[in-house]
């Protein structure tokens, strides 16, 4: 006994008991504030209005000091422990910056906090179509029951919690994969289908943004004609689909129509970023081909085609999955005769634009190649600067070496000259002999052939 109180007096309490103590507190603080949220009410309305929040942000203020001060692993044990109802209250005050606690609380506890309403992810979108008069309908889906007496033709998911692919797996008896272990397999993996006929797709879509461009790897899965796409985050590629189906009748009957149509949608974004490549690569090039290209200019001009290459490059990567994808639906004899038609008309696009990435690529050479060229005509003008005023200070350093020598001032006074007036005179011829030598040299400049300009080059 005498061993533990004096454990208990060296601060040496264990962890779990802190813990508890502090939990015995949050659960006071909480039950407070609902006391207080029971009794108001049945005050008259001008009281109500004048205690309601006065007490409750007093209580709601203490609460967050508490857990302020308090370590992630004691803020996790306290969630843990409290009733659903009281675990979303704390973790309000909480949330923000709660990467450390979120690290050290179970799955189910997770899963309750990110998918609730109070804390989902802003990217997280669960989005239903079904066909309505030829027409895709949109059905946003928060819960189970919102696709009770719902029969879509695609379901998509964008940044789904391990809840989300759970219950939607269970009603559409489909295992739903993680969007962000995608990147894990191996292209020989990414086209299959299972022993049910369920046909699983993993393709890389391009997102091309104002600030960088990349490609966003995608899961399509095609069971019991509906087709399932999971995602990170949202791509112009599906937005572009959707609004077509939901406009034109007849634009799409089935889960592998919409299949179709989104890797269309895709191959006709990577052209309009191809477009964009050609945009900047011709900006690039007015300024290369100019009679002068200064360093500053040269470095910007590198830049652009630089980022011109990233974008030429992921597209023609996105193109080439694409191509893959198609290729295996042929080959595995999963489409209509219409459909077949449609496939192949979208291969015969993708050859199409295999031509104009082969020519960026050959256009982005050629404009590093005339970048590099001008940098270095920059360079060698500089160091021609250097050698003239070498060669036009070289026989003044000659000089100078010999009138720093005492002969000179013997020879001066054996001449009976001034010392002011012969340091003068030998300064003077000094500047002589340099101006002769700068003059030559710009005679023998003006006597060589003139290059043509670079803007003289073409012909009305």
């Amino acid at each position: 006994m005498g061993e533990e109180s004096k454990g208990n007096v060296s601060g040496a309490v264990p962890i779990k008991g802190i813990a508890d103590v502090h939990l015995t507190e949050v659960r006071s603080l909480l039950s407070l504030q609902k006391l207080v949220e029971e009794l108001v009410p049945e005050q008259d309305g001008q009281n109500q209005g004048e205690l309601d929040p006065e007490i409750q942000q007093q209580y709601r203020k203490e609460l967050r000091e508490k857990l302020r001060r308090m370590p992630p692993k004691e803020i996790a044990y306290i969630l843990e422990s409290l009733d659903p109802n009281e675990r979303l209250v704390v973790w309000d005050e909480v949330k923000e910056g709660a990467d450390p606690i979120l690290a050290l609380l179970s799955d189910d506890v997770l899963e309750e906090l990110i998918d609730d309403s109070h804390y989902r992810n802003e990217k997280t979108t669960i989005t239903a179509f079904e066909l309505r008069d030829g027409r895709l309908h949109q059905i946003s889906v928060s819960g189970p029951e919102d696709l009770k007496n719902v029969h879509p033709i695609w379901v998509d998911l964008v940044a789904p919690t391990k809840k989300i692919r759970g219950w939607i797996g269970e009603m559409f008896d489909v295992e739903v994969p993680d969007p962000v272990t995608l990147t894990d397999l191996e292209a020989s993996a990414r086209f299959y289908v299972e022993d049910d006929g369920e046909v699983h797709l993993h393709s890389d879509f391009l997102l091309d943004t104002k600030d960088e461009s990349r490609n966003v790897p995608v899961a399509l899965i095609l069971h019991n004609e509906i087709l399932f796409t999971v995602r990170t985050e949202e791509l112009p590629v599906f937005r572009l689909q959707r609004a077509r189906a939901r406009t034109r009748p007849g634009y799409v009957t089935d889960g592998k129509d919409v299949l179709i149509d989104l890797y269309a949608a895709d191959v006709e974004y990577s052209a309009n970023a191809l477009e964009d490549v050609y945009g900047e690569l011709e900006k690039a090039g007015t300024q290369v081909l100019r009679s002068h290209v200064t360093d500053v200019e040269a470095s910007h001009i590198l830049a652009a085609v630089a980022e011109a290459e990233d974008l030429n490059g992921r597209t023609r990567r996105s193109v080439l999955d694409t191509r893959r994808a198609l290729s295996f639906l042929l080959r595995g004899k999963l489409l209509s005769d219409a459909q077949q038609l449609d496939v192949r008309e979208i291969l015969r696009d993708i050859e199409s634009l295999d031509g104009h990435t082969a020519f960026l690529f050959n256009k982005i050479n050629f404009l590093m190649d005339a970048t590099d060229s001008a940098i270095n005509i920059n360079q060698n003008k500089k160091i021609e600067r250097l050698t003239v005023l070498s060669v036009v200070f070289m026989p003044i350093n000659v000089l100078a070496g010999a009138g720093g020598m005492s002969e000179f001032s013997s020879m001066a006074q054996a001449l009976d000259w001034p010392m002011p007036l012969a340091y003068t005179g030998f300064f003077l011829g000094m500047g002589v002999v340099g101006a002769i030598m700068f003059l030559g040299l710009r005679l023998f400049e003006r006597r060589q052939p003139k290059r043509p300009r670079a803007d003289n080059r073409r012909t009305a």
